[in-house]
């Protein structure tokens, strides 16, 4: 038997609880990004990897701290510049002079949080040592495969605005990430905010609380996957992906891995919000975080506006979104019909 076969959710509402009071610590560090640290956690609790894409100084690498932190998970940073060689990140097979034999040493991926930072500053081969840790959950050296801890998960930011010095992540390494998100710039208020409590900090070091330990966290992982889906949400998330793709502005629309990422993380942001079934309005929220970065606009498109985001704001516009119900056990039907009841 397995490690995650071993793991035994959570009851729902103290998974939603949890996951409630993880959300609270990390604001006591970031400010004014409820909503976006949401779908952060949504895809941690989905056991994926998310892509913190914005401009510097937005708190990327502060929430990614911050989260692991709250989650009671090992971190690690790596900072990915031009001469990131594989085995700074992966480690190393080291001569131990005193025994005469060759000692593995374990690079910055061997944790429970690695916080990738400015990923698109490191070359490709970098870049595909990463992608084999992230998919697979475990790193080749020398010709020997280790397995990295679980849980494990990546956080990594990238600046979308430099292109002095950088390697745009190809498509395929894209897709690993179930979710690309930014912050934004914060309003005035919160702006102020983060001033104030700077002020009153009198210190820049700033650390959360501890809401749970890493075994905890596969608890919960593990509630996640007893989410209902039931098959009309499931069919509207197919239906999403499909019209990407069939987009006139699309060269090509999201893989079949974007229908996954967006219902698997629709599920955790139902146990974040409180349920044991994914609706409609999760799948919608989550479309531009899981498809965006899934969508190639057509090049010659490029100088008229048109951008992924837009082409999945078309497609979320025209396709019609399933009716919801409740049915006799509280859990989401669609379209008027009653789904048998559950053991």
């Amino acid at each position: 038997m397995t490690q995650a076969d071993q793991t035994l959710p959570v009851d729902p509402r103290e998974a939603s609880a949890i996951a409630a009071r993880v959300l609270d610590a990390v604001e006591t560090a970031v400010v004014g990004k409820r909503e976006v640290l949401e779908s952060v956690l949504a895809g941690v609790l989905a056991g994926g990897h998310v892509l913190l894409e914005d401009l510097p100084g937005l708190g990327k690498t502060l929430a990614a701290r911050s989260l692991a932190q709250a989650l009671g998970l090992p971190f690690t940073r790596a900072q990915f510049t031009p001469d990131l060689l594989p085995a700074d990140l992966t480690g190393a097979e080291v001569f131990d002079q005193r025994t005469g034999d060759f000692v593995f040493r374990p690079g910055p991926v061997f944790t429970g949080l690695l916080l990738a930072d400015e990923i698109n500053r490191t070359p490709p081969k970098t870049q595909s040592a990463l992608l084999e840790a992230m998919q697979e959950r475990q790193v080749t050296v020398e010709g020997t495969t280790r397995p990295l801890p679980r849980p494990f998960h990546v956080l990594a930011t990238a600046n979308p605005v430099e292109h002095e010095g950088t390697y745009p992540l190809p498509e395929a390494q894209l897709d690993r990430f179930l979710l690309r998100l930014s912050f934004g710039y914060p309003s005035a208020d919160e702006e102020w905010d983060v001033l104030a409590r700077r002020l009153e900090r009198r210190t820049e070091d700033q650390s959360v609380p501890r809401v749970i330990d890493a075994e905890q966290l596969l608890g919960v992982q593990a509630t996640v996957e007893s989410v209902h889906v039931s098959d009309d949400v499931g069919r509207y998330a197919v239906a999403l992906v499909g019209a990407t793709r069939r987009h006139a502005h699309a060269l090509v629309g999201s893989s079949p891995r974007g229908t996954l990422a967006l219902v698997i993380c629709a599920r955790a942001l139902a146990v974040i919000r409180g349920r044991a079934f994914v609706l409609p309005e999760d799948v919608k929220d989550l479309a531009h975080a899981a498809l965006d970065h899934r969508v190639i606009v057509r090049p010659e498109l490029w100088l008229q506006s048109v951008t992924a985001a837009s082409i999945v704001d078309a497609v979320l516009a025209e396709t019609p979104v399933p009716a919801a119900h409740q049915d006799q056990d509280g859990r989401q039907g669609q379209d008027g019909r009653q789904e048998p009841p559950r053991a």
